[in-house]
């Protein structure tokens, strides 16, 4: 008798952890769905929140006009290259980017006919020591994982993080060991 009342608890034991166990599971799933609904909204809002700033407007403006459609379209012919972060050939025609930059240290380089700022972000010294061996009209051979665009450049801006001149690596972006 004591051995059946021992079984018939224990059996109740498990079943109502599974039963709890499976219901955690479910709330958990509720609240993810509910967190992602809500990151998309604040999106949303904040993005048309910006859409009535005087610096949307200029931007607006700025994508309409011949240079920012000239721009985004030099963008676009080298988009599927970024997003696959494929080899591209380019040519460089300066190594100083245009007056007023804030990108870092950079160079200015031509692909396909159409010229671009490729931008190595703040760098330390020994980061980009054999980029200072470029010359003009070096053809060299270049990977980026990102593009951008803004209104004070008349170049799309290219994320620098792989450069080879003549089969050789001269530069490879050092990524953060810690994550981000």
């Amino acid at each position: 008798m004591k051995k059946s009342i021992y079984i018939l608890l224990l059996a109740l034991v498990v079943i109502s952890g599974i039963v709890l166990a499976k219901r955690q599971n479910e709330n958990k799933n509720t609240e993810k769905v509910t967190s992602k609904a809500l990151a998309t909204a604040a999106t949303t809002t904040a993005f048309q929140n910006w859409e009535a700033t005087p610096e949307a407007i200029d931007f607006r403006k700025w994508q309409n006009s011949s240079e920012g459609k000239n721009v985004l379209a030099a963008a676009a012919s080298i988009a599927k290259h970024v997003k696959d972060s494929s080899a591209m050939h380019a040519i460089v025609t300066s190594l100083t980017l245009p007056p007023g930059s804030r990108l870092g240290y950079g160079i200015l380089v031509s692909i396909n006919s159409n010229s671009y700022i490729l931008s190595f972000g703040a760098l330390r010294p020994d980061e980009f020591q054999h980029l200072r061996s470029l010359s003009v009209n070096d053809t060299i051979t270049i990977k980026s994982k990102y593009i951008s665009y803004a209104p004070k450049y008349a170049y799309p801006i290219l994320s620098g993080n792989y450069v080879e001149l003549n089969n050789k690596v001269i530069f490879t972006k050092p990524y953060n060991k810690n994550g981000c």
